[in-house]
C-alpha cells in the first residue's frame, strides 16, 4: 500500500527542462517533482509520493485529509503507550509454553 501526502505548492521553476517546486506540508518544504500535474500553480495543494506530485486536489480534500492522518496519529499514540491487545480468544498467548 502506498500513502500520498497532501501538500501547498509554495514555488515553481522549471530545472534541467522539468517541472519542480518547493510544497510545505505542515511548515516543513520539500523539493518536488511537478511533472505530473504541470498546470500546478503556487498555491495549489498536491498529492506527494516519494518526492512526486502524482495529482492536484482542492483545499477542501486536503483538509479532509489532515484530519485523517491526525487521527491515525492519535491512534498509532495510543497504540504506543502500552495499549494491551485483546485476548478475548487467547490468539494473541505465547504458544511456545505448549
Amino acid at each position: 500500500m502506498c500513502l500520498a501526502v497532501p501538500g501547498r505548492v509554495v514555488e515553481i521553476a522549471t530545472e534541467d527542462g522539468f517541472l519542480f517546486g518547493r510544497v510545505e506540508f505542515g511548515g516543513v518544504s520539500k523539493r518536488v517533482c511537478l511533472e505530473h500535474v504541470a498546470d500546478v500553480r503556487p498555491g495549489d495543494y498536491v498529492l506527494v509520493h516519494v518526492g512526486f506530485a502524482l495529482a492536484r486536489i482542492d483545499e477542501v480534500e486536503a483538509r479532509r485529509i489532515f484530519e485523517f492522518l491526525a487521527s491515525a496519529s492519535a491512534l498509532a499514540e495510543l497504540d504506543e503507550a502500552g495499549a494491551e491487545p485483546n485476548d478475548d480468544d487467547g490468539a494473541d498467548r505465547d504458544r511456545t509454553a505448549d
